[in-house]
């Protein structure tokens, strides 16, 4: 058996072992998680980890009931100041 990370949310590059530190930390819920460690917050935004924190958050003993869903952004793009300020010359 290798000692190699278990990613939690592989966008990030979130270990497992971060998110379950967070939580001890005090970190009660997948927001209070996604702020702390930056887990969601990849390209996918949360598709493949939300439920993973999750599991996390009942294996410290949160009931499933009690769990809210991360909050949703849409994602967002780089865009260059030359096109914003393009769009706004009328």
């Amino acid at each position: 058996m290798s000692d190699s990370p278990i990613y939690l949310c592989r966008c990030e590059r979130i270990t497992r072992d971060r998110v379950t530190a967070a939580i001890a930390e005090g970190n009660q819920t997948i927001n209070d998680i996604k702020r702390r460690t930056r887990a969601g917050m990849g390209l996918c935004q949360g598709i493949f980890c939300t439920n993973a924190m999750a599991d996390c958050l009942i294996e410290a003993g949160q009931q499933p009931d009690s769990i809210e869903p991360m909050t949703w952004r849409p994602p967002t793009r780089i865009v260059e100041v030359a096109v914003v300020a393009s769009e706004t010359e009328t």
